[in-house]
């Protein structure tokens, strides 16, 4: 199988560690990747955004099969056009990638399925915020209604912050999307979807705020792990009935099934699941932890749902333990983050590169805000901690920081069910 990824950060390197494991793919390609991905996969510079450029690509590398990794180019149609030129593609089309695109197109598939999520508004008009505004509270949860990779969303107990970062996307052109807060511990569960066909990955949880303690802005995520210990025991198989099956049942009804990864960000509360979001892909930092533990082999389980024959995929096995992963950030990220600096220690076991790129002396160097994830795994959440921040200790980047608190919470039985 000669398979094509699409995409350039951490995600997309795991995608590649795991598909390089398994026999059945025999040859890896990646456009753009990174400085880390060339170790595993040729990589290519290409426009992902533009479906013409990645359908040549995908005729010149011969391939098998392509695995879309950013949102981006799923809300576009890239992955339309590839199916439409003949590649397996793994990746919903345009219009089931709405699910992500639009949070309106969410609210409204969810409600049309009865499932559980916050009360929402969506404010398209400056002169309607502050009403609107009014009708929420004590905690305001304030959305862009488009993509933001993760950082269009600000949750705060101070409304003048509300009506800041509302104030700021309206005057951007963006619709505002109010939400109600919802109570209880955030989980993302992963499910690959084949029409009405759902099989979950393990459940993690992402640690979205820049800073320990969940304190500061909210970032594309600063760290995850996987499994949950204090996740009840069902509740996975409870998410699937409750959340995903109707939703997949849903978009089927309307003719645009969901075929790909679905992402379903939840708050587990006093009374059981309820949605925070939709991804239409996998998410990133949690794919570097899930994937970790997957012993089942890669290509041929994102080929089953690329081609339609997920429901003949046999059982997903795991490995025993626990997985965590931890982004090493740049100077200044989530705000204008710096650039160019040598990274070293980078080509260690477990470290997945995100934003790097080649320096002209061949040297890795940063190139974005997330520059890598670091993954350890162990016997359970404390070894895999412990992993972890002892592969991080070996990476010097000038100004790089990170959160020393992932998965720690779970750790010391901290995190509870309202």
């Amino acid at each position: 199988m000669r398979t094509l990824v699409i995409g350039s950060g951490g995600r997309e390197h795991a995608l590649l560690v795991g598909l390089s494991n398994d026999p059945e793919v025999t040859a890896l390609h990646v456009a753009p990747g990174n400085a880390g991905t060339e170790s595993l996969a040729t990589n290519h510079a290409v426009d992902i955004a533009s479906a013409d450029a990645v359908i040549a690509l995908a005729r010149e590398v011969e391939a098998d099969l392509v695995v879309i990794g950013p949102e981006v180019p799923l809300v576009l149609g890239v992955a339309d056009a590839l199916r439409d030129a003949g590649f397996a593609t793994f990746g919903p089309g345009a219009q089931a990638a709405r699910i992500e695109g639009s949070k309106a197109f969410a609210k409204d598939v969810m409600a049309a399925a009865n499932v559980r999520t916050a009360h929402s508004e969506i404010v398209d008009n400056p002169a309607r915020l502050d009403a609107a505004l009014d009708r929420f509270g004590p905690t305001w949860v304030v959305k862009d209604d488009g993509l933001a990779a993760g950082k269009g969303v600000v949750v705060t107990t101070d409304r003048a912050a509300a009506r800041v970062h509302a104030a700021d996307l309206l005057e951007d052109g963006h619709p505002v999307l109010l939400e109600s807060f919802l109570d209880g511990p955030e989980v993302s569960l992963f499910c690959l979807v084949d029409g009405t066909e759902v099989v979950p990955l393990l459940p993690a949880q992402d640690h979205k705020r820049v800073g320990d303690d969940d304190k500061g802005p909210n970032t594309g995520g600063m760290g995850a792990y996987t499994p949950l210990p204090w996740l009840p025991d069902g509740m996975v198989d409870r998410i699937v009935d409750e959340v995903v099956r109707p939703v997949a049942a849903e978009m089927e009804s309307r003719g645009i099934p969901f075929s790909g990864l679905l992402y379903a960000g939840l708050a587990i509360g006093a009374d059981g699941p309820a949605v925070v979001e939709f991804n239409c892909r996998f998410g990133d930092p949690e794919t570097q932890a899930v994937l970790s533990l997957l012993e089942s082999p890669l290509g041929r389980v994102l080929s089953a749902t690329a081609t339609g024959t997920l429901a003949d995929l046999e059982p997903l096995r795991w490995r025993a333990g626990s997985a965590v992963t931890v982004v090493v950030a740049a100077e200044n990220y989530p705000g204008t983050p710096r650039k160019g600096d040598v990274i070293t220690g980078s080509e260690a076991d477990g470290v997945l590169h995100a934003g790097t790129a080649r320096g002209s002396d061949g040297s890795v160097v940063s190139s974005g805000g997330r520059v890598l994830s670091v993954v350890g795994t162990g016997a359970d959440l404390a070894a895999a901690r412990a992993q972890a921040y002892e592969r991080i200790a070996a990476v010097k980047l000038a100004g790089a920081h990170h959160r020393s608190d992932i998965g720690l919470a779970a750790l010391e039985g901290r995190i509870t069910i309202p």
